[in-house]
């Protein structure tokens, strides 16, 4: 059994849905492990991380626009210590996830035809966020 583990930069150029599938699929690929579970955790508490459809733009859109209903940067919240994207940025993420767990056999990611790997940039100043890349197999 091996272990390789990589820190991936992802930098989303604006709020909302940001595909580095290409990035993690590199990642697997050097790390020549043909069989074993990949790990992916997002360091941070007002970004996240989906699973989600990459071909049709207008899934991605839906998915940014119903976040941003049931977590509005208008409401009431108490925490706005970095402002009025504060405090929705951190319910959008606890509402998501920051660890993914993906399949990889024959060396590739057992990801279905459509789903590809996002970070969910929640914060209207995006920064580079830290997503640590963890692949455990033969």
């Amino acid at each position: 059994m091996r272990q390789v583990r990589e820190s991936l930069e992802v930098s989303a150029p604006s709020p909302g849905l940001f595909e580095f599938t290409d990035r993690v699929a590199g990642f697997v690929r050097r790390a020549s492990i043909g069989a074993g579970l990949l790990t992916l955790f997002c360091r941070h508490t007002s970004a996240s991380l989906l699973i989600q459809e990459n071909a049709a733009s207008a899934a991605r859109r839906d998915v940014e626009r119903f976040f941003a209903r049931i977590a509005p940067e208008d409401g009431a919240y108490e925490h706005d210590d970095e402002g009025p994207d504060d405090m929705p940025a951190h319910l959008r993420a606890a509402l998501t996830q920051t660890h993914l767990a993906i399949p990889v056999a024959d060396g590739r990611m057992l990801l279905g035809t459509w789903q590809g790997i996002y970070l969910f940039e929640h914060r209207r100043q995006p920064s580079a966020r830290e997503i640590v890349l963890h692949l455990v197999g033969d």
